[in-house]
């Protein structure tokens, strides 16, 4: 679905139902360097059982149009402008990686409006090394090698796995090497690892949450580990959810990661 947002084209997949913001809203929100295209299952099954969806390109981000915004508070504030676009007033807020902060501090922001906040593949802070860093900037093929590496926990996922004619480790290449080739005005790649660094607001924005918190953790992810999320768990008093696998969650272990979020959300 395309509409705009502050006169910006966004698109927002809707599940393959038409979107009715009459009923309970599920706003999916990708991590970096990623699209609506990682929610393609969640999405489905919430659409096709009493919800309506939107899982949103971020502004700059393939389908989506404007500039990159510059930090999580702003995509947050994105956030809730394109549900006002829509004529939503309340929504649940899921949020994966760097999707998971824009979700925290939108959560924190409009706290009225929030009916959950699930945070996927999260930590806070959000460190990124000044090696990926450099990567993304200066040899962003290698860089996205590496994030790849780090994302699935296994390294000897072969092609047909979680299904036939899915690869892992390629699928998650291309997606990068898609989202990032979206935008010819930046380095997607360098500014969304940049986002997830500079958020320094994870506790101030916990503190205003007054929804039901939940985080959906990997037990082996090198990229965001369940150890970092101790204090944000109890600042949230979220309830933790562990899935067997790595950062990558959504592809690496989708009924698990489905059933985590189905529990968080009742349904």
């Amino acid at each position: 679905m395309q509409f705009n947002v502050r006169g910006q084209a966004v698109y927002a997949y809707t599940g393959g139902q038409t979107f009715d913001a009459s009923k309970p809203c599920v706003v999916f929100l990708h991590g970096a360097l990623n699209d609506h295209s990682v929610w393609t299952l969640l999405a489905r099954w919430f659409a096709h059982h009493g919800h309506s969806v939107l899982a949103l390109d971020q502004p700059g981000h393939c389908r989506s149009a404007g500039p990159l915004l510059p930090n999580v508070e702003a995509l947050a504030d994105w956030t809730w402008a394109a549900l006002d676009a829509l004529g939503v007033q309340q929504a649940s807020l899921v949020g994966h990686s760097m999707g998971s902060l824009i979700a925290l501090a939108a959560a924190g922001q409009a706290p009225q409006r929030a009916t959950a906040l699930v945070m996927v593949g999260t930590a806070y802070p959000m460190v990124v090394s000044d090696a990926l860093l450099q990567a993304a900037r200066d040899t962003p093929a290698q860089g996205m090698a590496m994030v790849n590496n780090l994302a699935i926990s296994s390294t000897a996922t072969k092609p047909g796995f979680p299904g036939p004619g899915s690869w892992l480790h390629g699928g998650g290449l291309q997606l990068m090497a898609r989202v990032q080739a979206s935008n010819t005005a930046a380095n997607v790649f360098e500014h969304d690892f940049k986002v997830c660094g500079a958020y320094a607001g994870g506790m101030e924005a916990a503190a205003a949450v007054t929804c039901p918190a939940h985080l959906v953790l990997g037990d082996v992810d090198q990229m965001t580990p369940p150890k970092a999320t101790k204090a944000l768990a109890a600042a949230l008093r979220a309830r933790v959810h562990r899935v067997p696998g790595g950062h990558s969650q959504m592809q690496e272990q989708p009924e698990a990661t489905l059933a985590a979020i189905r529990a968080a959300l009742g349904a």
